[in-house]
């Protein structure tokens, strides 16, 4: 885990959106990984269900794991605020 507030090797960005239903099994596999160094960045884009209170909890447990919450601007718009915050390095397919 990155406990000395070292720059993360990598970030995961999350765009989320009334995702409750598989979130926690997204969340879970990212932390099951046995390696640490990286950040998760999730972007709650103005759910109507409880996604945003499950990115709490997982932030809240996990410092690796950050969320901001938005106004609903579509997957494009929520990615863009996740790249901005990133410190890690990203790679996109």
């Amino acid at each position: 885990m990155n406990t000395d507030n070292r720059q993360p090797l990598f970030s995961i960005v999350i765009p989320v959106y009334n995702s409750e239903k598989y979130l926690r099994r997204c969340l879970d596999s990212i932390q099951d990984q046995t390696y640490t160094d990286y950040e998760v960045i999730l972007v709650d884009d103005g759910c109507k269900d409880s996604s945003p209170q499950i990115c709490d909890e997982y932030a809240t447990k996990d410092e690796r794991f950050m969320v901001f919450h938005c106004q609903n601007g579509g997957p494009s718009k929520a990615r863009n605020i996740g790249l901005t915050q990133s410190r890690g390095g990203i790679y996109c397919s």
